[in-house]
């Protein structure tokens, strides 16, 4: 985590001299989920809060590079016509968010700028939790079935009124969350969770 930080502030130091450079702090809300394509198994929404960075480098054509952290994730359940042994967990993913955002002013007005982006995300776990709360279940997604490593891919769109920064995005999972199979009860089951979900955030520009 500190060399994290430490890397981003270097990239601050180095861009310095950049005559269009932005920076500021951003906090957001997102509801998401580990999508599967499954009918026996139901993966609902959660909503959370994320804090974090950003580093804006450009006017027109803009690169933005981001450290966020945030918390995401599921609630799993089978419904009541499911054919497998009945469960319900949530999982929580604990990270570390550093999106590469490329970006365009469709309009750039003194005050005022509409912006249109995208970009690469990575995202690192830094702690797993799996909710087994309710008694009586099979409990079969583990910590092991879990990925280290979350790769997406963010669009959206954004508006600057002065120093205010707001975002909307949607994330597109790339890689599997729970790639493995899992047993639950006595059934090997694919679950192939990615994540995907929405994101509306607001920052200011110190600088």
């Amino acid at each position: 985590m500190k060399k994290l930080i430490l890397l981003f502030a270097a990239v601050l130091i180095t861009t310095a001299s950049f005559s269009q450079l932005t920076f500021g702090p951003k906090i957001g809300y997102n509801t998401a989920k580990l999508s599967l394509d499954r009918t026996d198994i139901n993966s609902d929404l959660k909503n959370n809060f994320q804090f974090g960075i950003f580093l804006r480098i450009g006017k027109k054509i803009y690169v933005q590079p981001e450290v966020n952290w945030l918390t995401q994730g599921s609630i799993f359940q089978t419904p009541l016509n499911s054919s497998l042994s009945p469960f319900k967990q949530e999982v929580n993913l604990k990270t570390v968010q550093i999106p590469l955002i490329i970006g365009a002013r469709l309009i750039d007005l003194k005050m005022v700028n509409f912006r249109v982006f995208g970009g690469p995300t990575a995202s690192i776990v830094q702690e797993k939790t799996i909710d087994n709360s309710i008694t009586n279940l099979v409990n079969p997604i583990t910590e092991a079935h879990l990925e280290d490593m979350i790769w997406s891919f963010q669009v959206g769109a954004g508006i600057d009124v002065l120093g205010v920064t707001v975002d909307i995005r949607y994330n597109i999972g790339l890689n599997k969350v729970i790639g493995q199979t899992v047993d639950v009860g006595s059934t090997p089951t694919t679950f192939d969770s990615k994540t995907s979900g929405f994101n509306v955030s607001i920052g200011y520009k110190i600088f």
